[in-house]
């Protein structure tokens, strides 16, 4: 078979890229877990993508080489990066158990179990770098070129192996958590794109132990090592930190377009009465979303109290049921019948100031819990014209543009 690493040369991800998208996820989740110490499930993430990130920094080639360089000693990043690479894989298993049950007493001995197991395994390449004999320094190949040295041939062979074993649980307790009737839409997503990410860092593993298993035949198939499996990994890498953040980031622009729709949804009731109170609610330059939508609610609830001694209960009624008269359902019926109720108090307010009692029955919390529902009425003109047209058809009909 002709050797593909120069075809695969050409999609080679330097690694900075993942450090750049772990690092922003890491500062999108950063005030979350600062204000949030307390909570093991924050602090669980942020340690992950604090490893992830060191594993793309000090897994770099270049990276490699300064190591090296300071400590004087030849390939010592190796067992540094194995470190890196089998906490982050401990530290991902930890999280997933955290996330989904980490209350219980299941899941505190399962991860007991993956703390002393993972720590055993970083300890044991330390020990096996200390024990072989690596003087020449590789900076890409190193697995392959000493995949055969004793010692270091462990070393690669227990580093490659409990990097798999952490990816194959990881994938089954993604798989079984996506089928499961508990996650909301945005962590499902994110939980799938999990998934993908790790099994690409399946892939990662099963390049790299197919490259060493080769040369232990014989045979040189190294660019499975050095050419496939770096862009596996930044690609696996990217996933999985998209997948991290997207359920909080997700979240958090959904509950925000949801705020923005509200306080547009309530633009035409708030125009109306701030037309008849003759003042607004004042312009504040920082006021996040959420404190403009809370203070238009409260506006347009203080005018409409205000406002109720000049309802008319009884072409409330009528309005209603000249709604359900004309064929719209008993919601939106009720939305239309308060808007003209609101329309026709404006009317009388602005030719009576004075006060004027509201009629027997006029249900003015009806209508402080429905002012959304009321808001949209006042966008069909034509609707409010047909219902109060047939509720007082005496009366001449205006309805503000």
């Amino acid at each position: 078979m002709e050797n593909p690493s120069g075809f695969l040369s050409e999609f080679y991800i330097s690694f900075w890229i993942p450090t750049a998208v772990f690092t922003v996820a890491l500062v999108i989740k950063l005030p979350s877990i600062i204000r949030l110490w307390r909570d093991p499930l924050l602090r669980a993430v942020g340690a992950l993508l604090l490893l992830a990130c060191a594993v793309f920094v000090f897994c770099a080639p270049s990276t490699i080489a300064r190591v090296n360089r300071l400590t004087g000693v030849p390939n010592i990043a190796a067992p540094w990066c194995y470190s890196l690479i089998t906490a982050f894989c401990g530290s991902c298993l930890l999280l997933l158990i955290t996330w989904r049950d980490g209350r219980s007493a299941a899941a505190r001995r399962a991860k007991r179990w993956v703390v002393s197991g993972y720590s055993g395994v970083i300890v044991a390449l330390w020990v096996l770098f200390l024990l072989a004999d690596a003087p020449a320094e590789r900076l890409r190949d190193l697995d392959t070129y000493y995949a055969t040295t004793p010692f270091m041939r462990e070393e690669i062979l227990l580093y490659l192996l409990a990097h798999a074993v952490a990816c194959l649980i990881t994938c089954r307790l993604i798989r079984d958590w996506v089928r499961a009737e508990g996650p909301d839409p945005w962590l499902r997503r994110g939980l799938r794109l999990l998934g993908a990410g790790y099994l690409l860092n399946l892939v990662f593993a099963a390049a790299k132990l197919s490259a060493v298993g080769a040369r232990w035949c014989g045979r040189d198939v190294d660019w499975l090592s050095t050419d496939l499996a770096p862009p596996v990994a930044a690609v696996s890498a990217i996933l999985v930190a998209v997948g991290f953040v997207l359920p909080h980031a997700g979240q958090y622009l959904h509950d925000r377009r949801r705020v923005r729709l509200a306080h547009r949804e309530l633009r035409p009731l708030y125009r109306l009465l701030r037309a008849a109170s003759g003042e607004g609610v004042p312009f504040v330059l920082r006021a996040t979303p959420e404190l403009r939508l809370t203070r238009r609610e409260t506006f347009i609830r203080d005018v409409l109290l205000v406002l109720g001694r000049h309802l008319d209960a009884g072409l409330g009624r009528r309005a209603y049921a000249a709604a359900l008269g004309l064929g719209h359902p008993p919601e939106r019926a009720r939305a239309l019948a308060a808007a003209v109720s609101i329309l026709d108090a404006v009317e009388r307010r602005a030719a009576v100031p004075g006060p004027a009692g509201p009629a027997a029955g006029t249900d003015t919390a009806g209508l402080l819990r429905e002012i959304g529902a009321v808001s949209r009425a006042l966008r069909c003109p034509a609707d409010l014209a047909a219902v109060r047209a047939a509720a007082v058809p005496a009366e001449a009909v205006t309805v503000p543009e």
